[in-house]
């Protein structure tokens, strides 16, 4: 069985950490390339533009094929990789993170900074998980249903039934000479749908493979 895709987030997450009079805050978005990665960044700087340092971590890519860190300032070690660990450990990819350091008049040492930028990235992580924001990644496969219009209404309401029980996607129909009914379907579960739709159609209806196509999925 292939390895399952990284996951990734639907929305930006932020979240305060506070250690020893220390403000670290981090911010986590989605971002699919480097360049959308280092425009959150950017514009993180430019918000928070009196912080001294904006410690970055980001993975991109379907199968997190890029990666990068900085610690920006800090000690060496103490903050980009920690960090950039947390979203390995965590399984995601297409996200970059940014802990804003303020700090707090305390010196932390380099254990202490580790855990600290570490820290604040699990913690949003949890408060992402928490509000629902994680999403994990499939494979799933379009699959097209043709139906006569005067039977669209029934055979929409049960894929939408079947594809709530088989980690299936409804997508919207179309309507021509005949309804296009559309759903994304984990490929395993192929012959079931075929099975199900010939029972439930007298053998009239076949659903049509096609691509496959990477989808974000509620986690």
């Amino acid at each position: 069985m292939p390895a399952a895709l990284p996951g990734t987030l639907a929305l930006p997450v932020d979240h305060e950490l506070v250690i020893k009079k220390s403000r670290f805050l981090a911010h986590l978005a989605p971002a699919r390339t480097v360049e959308e990665a280092d425009a959150v960044v950017a514009q993180r700087r430019k918000e928070l533009w009196d912080a001294r340092h904006h410690c970055v971590a980001l993975v991109v890519g379907t199968h997190a094929d890029q990666q990068r860190s900085s610690d920006d300032g800090e000690p060496s070690g103490t903050a980009g990789v920690p960090m950039l660990e947390v979203l390995r450990r965590r399984h995601l990819t297409d996200v970059v993170a940014v802990v804003t350091r303020y700090f707090g008049g305390v010196l932390l040492g380099a254990g202490g900074l580790v855990r600290a930028y570490s820290g604040a990235v699990a913690e949003a992580l949890d408060v992402a998980a928490d509000h629902g924001v994680l999403r994990r990644r499939e494979i799933l496969t379009e699959v097209t249903v043709d139906v006569p219009h005067a039977d669209a209404g029934r055979v929409d309401h049960l894929l939408r039934d079947w594809a709530g029980t088989h980690g299936a996607v409804l997508e919207e129909p179309t309507y021509a000479a005949v309804a296009r009914l559309a759903l994304l379907v984990p490929p395993a579960a192929l012959p079931r749908l075929r099975d199900d739709l010939a029972a439930a159609s007298a053998g009239t209806l076949t659903p049509v493979p096609g691509a496959d196509r990477v989808v974000d999925v509620p986690a």
